[in-house]
């Protein structure tokens, strides 16, 4: 065997960003070796003393931050979202952490200066979008930043970002809570129950901007926060874009008030992992969720008891929303099958065998109406037409990535998918749907719906 084939590659999450989102050029913390020495030798202490067994029972959970002064039934205001205040960023206090480099910090230097003629590729162009990864190999996890630009035809890292544990999902967010600015992050679940969230303006960067989440400690006297098993998914609200939902093996979904850096509402009426989640893209009340009791979940958030359920059993793998229908969703489970749900019915509209193992990866395009992308680990990709009852399968190809394990559109790019898989030499790649003849002379002609325009640009117009 070769010394340097990895004996695990594979991509575990993905998740697209919007054009125009990223600075030109990133900042750069500047480390000499000593210094960059010291803070691993340190990062790993910390790590072991954690992997001692540092933590308490998980009955000693903290208890929550008070509510702010809002209805009872609706922590989170979600009813006067749109008359929102632009009241101060409060501190993220001592859940949240902020990076230290302890003693080392007089000594980073960031570089602002733009890059040399001969670094073109540092440079991100208003027309590219970011594709960010989840990369394992080996026992090695990273975060990779993918620069895609399909007018150039480009696609490569831009830089990454070392992480300490298994990613599992990943979200974009603009919400700083310590800028009131918009900013370009990135939230990471992952086997650890502390959720990171990271700044893509930086590069180099050894530690997230903060976290969500604390470990209960004997030693440290600190109790638990949080989640007490693995993250498996996150959505950001971008309605009300302080709040963060995540979901976790622990069978619950927390709201997270990214200003307090604590959750502020639990929703455990589930009966196993929720392994996927997704707010609506226009009422900012409206959580979706999927979990591995066969159910899907819409919750009014505003009232965290009422929610209704769709069973696809025997686990749901992927629950989205379809954008050009709001009452509607689609979700797909592990032994292959897609269902297609209106919220003011009971039963779903239709339920098809889409492939013949679990389907990992379901995309509804928010730009192509009818379109519905699915992959699978069966190695399959296949694009379906929903405007018909049933769907009608309008392409099918074998993946070069192996058994897929995930899949997201670009938002600017609506026919270019990214698909990432375990095949050790391909494990992901970027698939342009519209080069298949039939998709071409299906979708084609259908006007594309443009994108939504983001709350925070909707507010300084």
């Amino acid at each position: 065997m070769e010394e340097n084939t990895p004996t695990v590659s594979l991509i575990s999450c993905m998740h697209f960003v919007r054009r125009g989102v990223a600075k030109a050029v990133p900042e750069k913390i500047e480390l000499t070796e000593k210094e960059l020495e010291n803070i691993i030798k340190q990062t790993a202490n910390d790590l072991r003393i954690t992997e001692q067994g540092d933590d308490q029972s998980d009955d000693e959970d903290a208890p929550e931050a008070p509510p702010r002064p809002v209805n009872p039934d609706d922590e989170f205001d979600f009813e006067n979202y749109d008359a929102d205040d632009t009241a101060n960023t409060i501190g993220l206090g001592s859940v949240a952490t902020v990076p230290n480099l302890g003693d080392l910090s007089e000594n980073v230097q960031i570089n602002t200066e733009g890059p040399d003629s001969d670094e073109e590729d540092d440079i991100i162009k208003p027309d590219d979008n970011l594709l960010l990864v989840g990369h394992v190999e080996t026992d090695a996890s990273v975060l990779e930043v993918y620069v895609f630009n399909k007018e150039e035809d480009s696609f490569y890292v831009h830089h990454d970002i070392l992480l300490p544990w298994f990613p599992l999902c990943i979200e974009w967010l603009s919400h700083d809570p310590s800028d009131p600015k918009p900013g370009n992050l990135c939230a990471l679940g992952g086997m650890d129950p502390v959720i990171q969230v990271w700044d893509l303006d930086i590069e180099n960067c050894l530690e997230p901007a903060f976290k969500l989440g604390v470990k209960p400690s004997k030693k440290k006297k600190t109790k638990r926060v949080g989640h007490k098993d693995a993250v498996l998914d996150l959505s950001w609200n971008s309605n009300f874009t302080h709040v963060l939902a995540s979901g976790s093996a622990d069978k619950t979904v927390l709201l997270w008030d990214l200003d307090q850096g604590t959750p502020h509402t639990k929703l455990d009426y589930f009966e196993d992992k929720v392994q996927s989640l997704s707010f609506h893209p226009r009422e900012a009340q409206t959580l979706l969720s999927g979990a591995c009791d066969g159910r899907a979940r819409v919750t009014d958030c505003r009232s965290p008891a009422a929610h209704r359920a769709w069973a696809l059993p025997p686990e749901i793998e992927r629950a989205v929303w379809d954008t050009l229908n709001p009452f509607c969703f689609a979700m797909s489970n592990n032994e292959g099958k897609v269902a297609y749900v209106d919220c003011r019915q009971d039963e779903p509209l239709w339920v098809i065998q889409a492939h013949e193992k679990e389907v990992t990866g379901l995309i509804l395009s928010e730009r192509v109406p009818g379109l519905m992308i699915t992959v699978s680990t069966d190695g399959k990709m296949k694009t379906w037409d929903t405007s018909c009852t049933p769907p009608l399968q309008v392409s099918e190809r074998t993946t070069a990535v192996g058994a897929a394990l995930c899949a997201c559109a670009c938002p600017d790019a609506p026919y270019s998918v990214a698909v990432g898989g375990d095949n050790k030499q391909s494990v992901i790649e970027m698939y342009h749907v519209d080069i298949n003849e039939e998709v071409c002379n299906r979708f084609g002609s259908r006007p594309l719906v443009p994108l939504p325009t983001p709350p925070s640009e909707q507010m300084e117009s």
